[in-house]
Order: structure tokens, then sequence, then C-alpha cells
């Protein structure tokens, strides 16, 4: 049986917490993701499903877009003034971001099929592609975090959550 990790609560003062707690979320929804296409073969399109589903369509049309904002727009760009030998990680980082879109893209597709109940299947190999360029992508990036916890003052830090929350509550 899976053990529950306590709910970790971050603010936006603290930004490099608020980016980890996306890549928290995207860890749980890609762990649902993986086991999806089994569940379905075995059980079918149940409103459990349909509940899941609908919630990671959400996050991944929603705030991951989002969360790539604050990584290029903001985080990227204040600790590249710190530190420039990040600059090819942050150029491959951003790349990765365009391949993430265009699979989530095709991913959600089949989502969307699903939800409608259009079909009671979805592509593993997809769903593995999926999968596998988070956890690419994360590897690289969650290293940066912790970089920016050493160049990034408290200030520079409060005004960068600041224009993450202004993005999100205009």
């Amino acid at each position: 049986m899976q053990t529950l990790e306590p709910q970790q609560f971050a603010s936006w003062n603290e930004p490099i917490e608020m980016l980890y707690a996306c890549h928290s979320k995207v860890k749980r929804f890609c762990h649902q993701l993986s086991i999806l296409p089994g569940y379905l073969e075995k059980n079918g399109v149940n409103q459990a499903v349909l509940n899941d589903v609908k919630i990671i369509l959400q996050y991944f049309n929603c705030a991951a877009p989002l969360h790539h904002d604050d990584e290029e727009k903001d985080f990227f760009p204040a600790l590249m003034r710190k530190a420039p030998e990040i600059q090819s990680q942050v150029e491959e980082l951003e790349r990765q971001h365009i391949d993430l879109h265009k699979n989530w893209f095709e991913l959600s597709k089949q989502l969307e099929e699903l939800i409608a109940q259009k079909t009671d299947e979805i592509d593993s190999a997809l769903v593995q592609r999926f999968i596998s360029g988070y956890a690419n992508h994360i590897a690289i990036e969650e290293p940066l975090f912790e970089l920016g916890k050493q160049y990034l003052t408290e200030t520079e830090l409060k005004a960068i959550g600041q224009v993450m929350s202004n993005r999100r509550h205009p």
C-alpha cells in the first residue's frame, strides 16, 4: 500500500517552493497516467477514471503552461543574470517545453475522447513518451531550483513570486 506524504503548502513568497509544488503535481498526474492504459484494459471507463482524467486535463491545460511561463519569463532570466553558465541548460529546458506541449496536445486529444466516451483505451506509447519527457525535464530543472535558492535574494524571489501570483490572479 502506498504511503501518503504530508501535504506541503508553499506561498507566492516562496516561488521556488511553488515550482517544486507544481513538479509534485506533475509527478502525481504522470503516475496516474502511467497506470491508466492498464486500468482501462481491465476495468473500462468508469466515473473514477472520468473524474481523474478531468483533473489531469485541467492541470496540464491550465497550470502547466503557467508553470512554464513562470520559469521562462521570470525564474530562468533572474537566475541566468547570477549564473550565466546555466544558459545551455535553460535553452534545453525551453526546447523541452515545446516538446512537452506537443506531446500533451496529442495525449489530451485522446483523454478528451475518453471523457466524451468516444473511446475506452489510450495509447500507452504516447503516455510513456509524455511521462518520460517530464521525467527527463524535471531531472535537469530541479537542480536549477536549488541554484536559485543559492543565488537569488529574498527580494528577488518575492518579486518573482508576485509576478507568478499576478499571472494567475490578474
